[in-house]
């Protein structure tokens, strides 16, 4: 592995002296679990302790859960003019932005995420807040004027209610600006529940929300473990909607809750998202497309690129420049700017990326690249090398399975039919990628792929404007754009006769 671009430990790196203490954020008041337990996150790059969160059970989701439900049913959110709330998030904006570099550092932290990309996402998410901004005031119902001399029909948006927001743990902060301004945009209040894993980030936005003013019950924030406190947002009558995103399977077990009250339920889950390579693709700018799509947040990303679907006549070229491409990746510390790839979040997840490449070598795959965990120089955390495995069949599970590492998979086709055929092979269907010179090519690709984002010719562009979501065992729901916001809204018709007196029923 001398071959690889490694960055060491960088020399007088700010770590923590202590973790942090953190508490839930319950009707306004930060407190600890009732029965006084917590929970440690030490640095998957570093080995250092980093926070040490309260954890929640049944008594504070169900105490959250209340201040929520209070401040909908009687509180001023839901029914105040839109500006309002407008203006809030335009103040939570301002505030994550003059606090970026802080954010960013404990997310590196808690996460194992490079400093450069944390510090790109803390910017984007200052940018869904203020989009979200925009949203609130330009929303609107309809009105029909064509029913008759007598009748006026009116469509009104209004918030669902209560909304429960439950994060991952690959990122924090932006999956939770990509729900929870938009859910109080529409007029919901919410409880908002981050993963074990990364707590300390949503509790910093937390405390930036009640700088900017919001009012208390609001928006809530219970740290904690899936069970028991996912399990009692999906259950709890007094919830309306469930917003998710995470595992295919953790994602099920929330549907299956949540449908003994019929809740609204979001779901944003698993990938394996393919790059279809078409004969007359720029195998140049392909190849440093998918060198970003494997590696971009060490592959622990729903949106990795970790199919690539290639045309036999160029598939050989191709891995050769990711091959390449890969050798040159900076994998290292993640508090250095240079680093574009930091560690894995767990030694138990490390392991389970390890297994599928260990098995896809024992069914005939060929490992051109890595296939094993890193030392980097002065780090004692877990790092898994750039991974490149060719002559993958579609039969083989890391050709269909997430894997969620730094891991590619290559596979080939010979036809179009083929390659969709192989695209739509799986049961997920997040996102998809095209690559060819022939717009005709681009256009019935993304017709035919089974998958709610088709890129062409690039991967991974996101614009807050454009909803995010999947088909099939990839979710339900979206979000981002207009689209995200209507997720947290219910239609009501109101119906009204405003002329003569209708003909009556009984003579």
């Amino acid at each position: 592995m001398t071959d690889l671009s490694l960055i060491p430990a960088l020399p007088g790196a700010d770590l923590p002296a202590a973790p942090q203490r953190l508490h839930h954020w319950i009707g306004g008041a930060w407190i600890d679990s009732a029965d006084g337990a917590t929970s440690a996150r030490t640095s998957p790059a570093h080995g250092v302790p980093v926070s040490v969160a309260a954890r929640g059970g049944r008594a504070e989701a169900e105490a959250a859960i209340a201040a929520a439900r209070a401040a909908f049913d009687a509180g001023d959110w839901p029914h105040g003019p839109a500006s309002a709330r407008a203006a809030l998030l335009l103040k939570v904006a301002d505030l994550i932005d003059r606090d970026r570099a802080a954010i960013a550092h404990l997310e590196v932290l808690e996460s194992g995420k490079p400093i450069t990309q944390a510090l790109a996402e803390i910017a984007g998410a200052a940018d869904l807040w203020r989009h979200a901004s925009a949203l609130a005031r330009t929303q609107h119902g309809d009105s029909h004027n064509s029913l008759g001399p007598d009748m006026l029909g009116l469509v009104l948006r209004e918030p669902v209610g209560v909304a429960a927001l439950i994060t991952p743990w690959n990122f924090p902060f932006l999956i939770a600006s990509q729900k929870l301004p938009y859910a109080l945009a529409a007029g919901c209040t919410c409880v908002l529940k981050p993963s074990e894993l990364t707590p300390g980030t949503t509790v910093m936005l937390g405390r930036l929300l009640a700088e900017a003013g919001l009012p208390e019950g609001v928006v809530n924030i219970v740290l904690g473990f899936g069970d028991p406190v996912g399990e009692v947002l999906a259950t709890d009558p007094r919830v309306d909607m469930v917003s998710f995103t995470g595992s295919t399977a953790v994602g099920r077990r929330i549907s299956a809750n949540a449908a003994a009250t019929l809740k609204k339920v979001s779901l944003e889950l698993g990938g394996k998202n393919p790059q279809v390579i078409f004969p007359d693709a720029d195998l140049d700018e392909a190849a440093d497309a998918i060198a970003f799509g494997v590696y971009f947040n060490a592959g622990e990303c729903c949106n990795a690129s970790s199919r690539i679907i290639a045309h036999a006549d160029v598939a050989g070229a191709l891995v050769e420049r990711v091959v390449a491409l890969s050798r040159r990746v900076r994998f290292g510390d993640p508090l250095d700017p240079r680093t574009q790839v930091g560690a894995i979040v767990t030694p138990e997840h490390l392991d389970k990326i390890d297994a599928h490449v260990r098995a896809a070598r024992d069914s005939g795959a060929r490992v051109a690249l890595g296939g094993s965990a890193l030392n980097i120089d002065g780090l004692p955390g877990q790092f898994y090398a750039p991974t490149v495995v060719d002559h993958v069949r579609p039969d083989m599970p890391i050709a269909c399975e997430e894997v969620f590492g730094p891991v590619l998979s290559v596979l080939r086709f010979e036809s179009f039919d083929q390659a969709v055929a192989l695209v739509n092979g799986t049961d997920y269907g997040l996102s998809a990628g095209v690559w060819s010179r022939d717009v005709s090519t681009c256009l019935d690709f993304a017709r035919r792929a089974r998958a709610g984002t088709v890129w062409t010719n690039t991967w991974m562009d996101g614009f807050p404007e454009l909803p995010f979501g999947g088909f099939g065992q990839s979710g339900q729901g979206r979000e981002l754009g207009r689209y995200g916001l209507e997720e947290f809204q219910e239609v009501k018709t109101v119906t009204m006769r405003i002329g003569r007196t209708r003909a009556p029923w009984v003579s």
